[in-house]
């Protein structure tokens, strides 16, 4: 962009910010306008007949911590690149989710933080997103799995020689991949990032899986609340093993965050549907959680969105 004049370069960014923005909020504004299933009549009644105002007050603590974690999360791993204060990191964070709800997969959040730093750390700010998240996903993996498995326990969802032979092509994958792992393509090999991750000091590592472990924690218990709030008296362990399998089998599909909802919706609507939850208390939830972890972030995210002021450093 060195050859544009600096008002050209402002009035794109501008564009940007404004394009952003704006469809962030019209794709949140017809998902709720045109989503039939939400009764949120039926939801205030609940409320006010059975003055559920504690279960709500945690629920948004919840919600805070649960946004507030990744914000610790982040702030934790970019000191590599250059120490930030909490704030600097709410900011990163909120406006890289704001980027992201057009992207599959959110992809968009790692551009959205790069763009805070010069183009010359960009790759270490790429990586050290992609280990912020890599262990949320692995948290999400690994419990959501356990989870899977205490259901089908319970309810033979599938039979136990179909679970031997995922576990058995799971170890393959792993032990194939310990093998190959020295392999190059192109520069890059497993190995290189084995190394990499292992340059990162071991304090920053265990911090990264706390805070990652509590922010599962309070997203998973966002659900427990909700449920319980609708009279779902599923025991807890049952519960909680459905939700971890919504979230095992939701991740392993692309989505856009916008569209979050809708997919964490039908695969919980199977997955809950087994306990013999009401799927529109399944649909109603998932695009509660929906509005507190995405909608909420997003609001506030674009309002540093606007206030994102490019740096033009190469």
């Amino acid at each position: 962009m060195k050859f544009l004049s600096p008002k050209i370069k402002h009035f794109l960014v501008l564009l940007a910010k404004i394009i952003i923005v704006a469809g962030a909020f019209y794709f949140i504004y017809n998902q709720l306008v045109h989503n039939e299933q939400l009764n949120w009549s039926d939801f205030k009644k609940i409320v006010v007949e059975k003055q559920s105002f504690w279960p709500i007050f945690i629920l948004l603590v919840l919600t805070f911590l649960n946004r507030f974690m990744e914000i610790l999360k982040w702030q934790n791993l970019i000191q590599l690149v250059r120490k930030i204060s909490v704030w600097e990191s709410t900011q990163q964070v909120l406006s890289a989710i704001t980027v992201a709800i057009f992207t599959p997969n959110g992809i968009g959040e790692y551009a959205g933080k790069a763009l805070y730093y010069d183009k010359k750390d960009s790759g270490k700010v790429v990586f050290l997103n992609l280990i912020c998240n890599g262990i949320q996903m692995i948290l999400s993996i690994t419990i959501g799995f356990l989870g899977l498995l205490y259901l089908n326990a319970h309810y033979k969802i599938i039979g136990w020689t179909k679970v031997l032979i995922i576990v058995g092509v799971i170890s393959l994958l792993i032990t194939i991949i310990s093998f190959t792992k020295k392999i190059t393509i192109k520069g890059y090999s497993f190995q290189l990032l084995l190394n990499k991750i292992n340059e990162i000091p071991k304090a920053i590592h265990q911090k990264n899986i706390f805070l990652a472990i509590c922010r599962y924690l309070c997203f998973s218990h966002q659900y427990i609340i909700l449920y319980r709030m609708f009279d779902v008296d599923t025991p807890y362990l049952l519960l909680m093993s459905a939700i971890t399998s919504v979230y095992l089998l939701s991740s392993s599909l692309p989505t856009f965050q916008v569209f979050d909802f809708a997919v964490k919706g039908s695969v919980a609507v199977f997955m809950l549907g087994i306990l013999g939850i009401n799927e529109w208390i399944v649909i109603f939830i998932s695009t509660m959680i929906w509005l507190l972890n995405i909608v909420i972030p997003v609001s506030i995210g674009s309002i540093f969105v606007f206030k994102y002021k490019p740096q033009w450093k190469s």
